[in-house]
Order: structure tokens, then sequence, then C-alpha cells
């Protein structure tokens, strides 16, 4: 286990939890190598949570524990747990559908229920709305320096009773792929779907190709236009839309040097759908 614990929240930088959550990993070990996933989720926003650990998880090396901490329920009856990914790597984190993405594409190999009573930061026992510094960063702390094992932090959970959010699984049906709008690529505002580029390839679409797309929220259809499938943004025009691949091997959709999302006020979850499909070269005199 190399150590590592990966912290994420929506707590912000703005006042001192992230920091307490930083001091309580380095009390338990000097050793722990603590980092940053992001604490920029949007509040309470345990879909954006779930797909920022499918986006991350699986790029870091095996061993690695995750600690996140989008917590609404925080106090309530919600289950603790801690997780180990098909892949190999530990989360900890509420059982409230922020494991969502990672069971759905990646598998887990086991799930635990931390015992929030006894696996806590000692003298810390009438605090109950911190529960991601003094449960959450406390006992990541502890796998991550091996101080404790994965089987130490609790009774085995079945999978399939976690907590899951509604996901939309990507299709092809007569031409047209559809699939979700899971996330934004935030700072640039582009759209990232859940469509593979298999399906891209099994449809035939090369780069170059004129794509149709169509975006619908909640069954309406808010958004329809024809755009390249480029390699990268330069292979179009500034200002103009384009469809690529993006990191995660998936089909997204942007516009040079501007927000799609803003321009287009288009959102993400499993109420925002997406049709792309093959479209005629359209050729202006």
């Amino acid at each position: 286990m190399g150590k590592y614990l990966v912290l994420q929240t929506d707590f912000g930088l703005g006042d001192g939890a992230v920091s307490a959550m930083y001091g309580v990993a380095h009390m338990v070990s000097d050793e722990v190598v603590v980092e940053n996933l992001t604490h920029d989720i949007p509040p309470y926003d345990i879909w954006v949570a779930s797909y920022r650990l499918y986006q991350t998880v699986q790029y870091w090396p095996k061993g690695t524990v995750f600690v996140s901490v989008v917590d609404p329920g925080v106090g309530s009856d919600r289950r603790s747990i801690v997780c180990k990914t098909e892949s190999g790597h530990y989360i900890i984190t509420p059982d409230n559908g922020s494991l969502t993405h990672i069971k759905h594409y990646q598998g887990l190999a086991e799930v635990r229920r931390i015992d929030e009573l006894t696996s806590r930061l000692p003298h810390s026992e009438e605090s109950h709305t911190f529960h991601g510094r003094d449960i959450y960063a406390y006992n990541g702390a502890r796998l991550a320096s091996g101080e404790i094992n994965f089987e130490d932090l609790g009774e085995v959970v079945e999978p399939e009773t976690l907590q899951q959010l509604e996901l939309v699984d990507a299709n092809e049906a007569k031409g047209i792929l559809t699939g979700s709008i899971d996330v934004l690529d935030i700072r640039f505002g582009s759209l990232w779907t859940n469509i593979p580029l298999a399906l891209f390839k099994e449809a035939g679409i090369v780069h170059g190709d004129s794509i149709q797309v169509s975006i619908f929220h909640e069954g309406n259809q808010v958004y329809q236009n024809i755009m390249m499938f480029a390699k990268s943004f330069a292979d179009v025009h500034i200002g103009e839309p384009l469809v690529y691949v993006n990191s995660l091997v998936n089909m997204g959709v942007a516009v040079n040097q501007d927000s799609f999302s803003r321009l287009y006020h288009i959102g993400t979850g499993s109420s925002w759908t997406i049709q792309l499909r093959k479209a005629p070269k359209v050729i202006f005199d």
C-alpha cells in the first residue's frame, strides 16, 4: 500500500474544515501522504461526487485510500461504509449514492460498514456533524498507514444493499446513440456523456464525420445542431461546436474556447439525455 490518502468534499477551502481533516490524518501517521481530489463539489451534490470518483480512482496506484464526503445526511441513520474496488482501491464514504458510478462501471469487490460509535477520532463522541474529520479522515489515515486492515473496519455489507442513484446506460438503436450528460468539464463548460467511443466505432463513425447532436431535458428537446467529430478543439474555428473524445474515452460536446453548457443552458444528470447520429456532410457554396 502506498500510504496515499485522497480527499474529496463539498466543503470548499474557505474555512478550516479540510485543514482539520489533514491534521487528523497526520496525527494518525506522519507517513500518510494526503492529497486532494477536489473540495469544489457543489454543495450536497452526491451525483457529481460519485462521478468524480469514477473519473479519478483508476489513475491512482492500487491500495490508495479515497475519502469522499458529500454528506447531507450526516448524523442521521445513513451508514458509513468502506469499499474495496475491483481495481484494488479503497473508498470511505457515506452510503448515500456516492459509489454509484464506481459500482456500475468498475465494480466493488467488497463493502464493509464502519461502526460510527467505536471507529472514530478519540474524544469526538459528542460531535455529530463532522464525520468527514472524525470518522472518514481518521479511518482513512489508519487504513492508508497500515495501522488497521480493511477487514478491521466493520462487518461485510452486500453491495446490492447500497444506495444507488439512477443511471441511464448508453445504447445504440438504428444508428442513433443515446446516453446521458453525466457531468461538465467544469472550467470549460464542455459536456461529458456516458456514450463510449466503442459505440461510435461500431456505428462506423470516424473523425471528420458530421454528427447530429440532439439534447433533451426530461424528455423535451432543448438543443439540436450538426457539428464535426473532431480529434481536437483546434480542428474547428473558435466559437464552433464539436464532438470529441474526452479523457475517459467517452464522447464529449464542446464549443472551441467557450462554454457549451453556459451558452445553451445545459445541465447534467439522468434527466439530461443526448442523442448522437451520423449526419450528411453539409456543404455551403
